[in-house]
């Protein structure tokens, strides 16, 4: 064997003992996975997210994904003649739109189930409506009425925990119902939040497409790989940050103070992002601890 080789080996096994101590400390906690942005477009990046999932459900955690689905959801919006409109990131959601977004996040549901059970995992896909998962009321934008978008009020926890019991990884779709079982959208950051919060999660990781969180987007060096809740609620009342990153920071300072014991903001186009966060000293996202951690 050559010394090159021998070094490799060597590389690999340094890899494992260091992810050693953290399959030690996670085996059988719940961590909650937020899927969506590019890398569910991406076919490529699709297979590596499916692969760190699937290996975490094989070492021993208890993994649940919760996926969107928006871009495909405009595409097919579009092929039927209709312009996606959103207000303020929120999709306006007509009782025709609603049928499309139910009927493509059912595919991709499916098509998730399948690339994870190729690989050997068994995983069932299902809906917020299943069982009761997600129960919802009106979700309003700046007091406008978007239609059928939901804001999670209850979250039923029994189908997800006895798929968990049963071995199976749950993927779920964010569609939900309200008190008179009227269908609606859920944004999946807030359904994998509210979720997480309800089965005490031990992780929720967010997988975006940007690297995490930046005092300063424009300015690469103000990156913070760490923040207390506290410190992010500072950073969100004090004004600079802004745009799609604001709701994320709610949801995590939200889980946070909820019991959630770690949250992770991720760039889901960088490869096995997910492995190099939780099983690395350290890591490659934005983590947030509670205060007195």
């Amino acid at each position: 064997m050559e010394l090159n080789d021998v070094n490799d080996i060597q590389k690999k096994a340094e890899v494992l003992i260091e992810a050693l101590p953290y399959i030690q400390q996670f085996n059988r906690k719940i961590i909650v996975v937020k899927y969506g942005g590019s890398a569910m477009s991406n076919p490529e990046l699709q297979k590596n997210v499916i692969k760190d999932v699937t290996l975490l459900k094989l070492v021993g955690f208890k993994p649940i994904i919760v996926h969107g689905g928006g871009k495909e959801i405009s595409k097919w919006v579009a092929k039927v003649g209709k312009t996606p409109e959103f207000i303020n990131g929120l999709r306006v959601t007509d009782a025709e739109t609603m049928e499309i977004a139910e009927m493509v996040l059912n595919k991709v549901n499916k098509d998730l189930v399948t690339m994870v059970q190729e690989l050997g995992v068994k995983a069932v896909g299902i809906t917020g409506k299943d069982g009761g998962l997600l129960q919802c009321e009106k979700k309003y934008s700046d007091g406008k009425d978007i239609g059928f978008v939901g804001n999670v009020t209850k979250v039923d926890t029994k189908v997800l925990l006895d798929l968990l019991d049963k071995d199976f990884l749950p993927i779920v779709a964010p569609i939900g119902f309200d008190e008179n079982f009227d269908t609606y959208n859920i944004n999946a950051d807030d359904a994998a939040c509210a979720i997480a919060k309800a089965v005490k999660a031990e992780k929720l990781a967010f997988l975006t497409d940007v690297e995490g969180v930046y005092k300063d987007f424009e300015d690469k060096s103000s990156f913070i790989s760490r923040l207390t809740a506290s410190e992010a609620e500072e950073l969100i009342s004090s004004g600079v940050i802004g745009g799609g990153m604001l709701p994320k920071l709610n949801n995590c300072t939200s889980a946070i103070r909820e019991g959630v014991n770690r949250v992770h903001i991720l760039d889901g186009r960088k490869k096995h992002c997910l492995l190099l966060e939780i099983f690395t000293n350290q890591g490659i996202g934005t983590c947030f601890i509670a205060d007195n951690d």
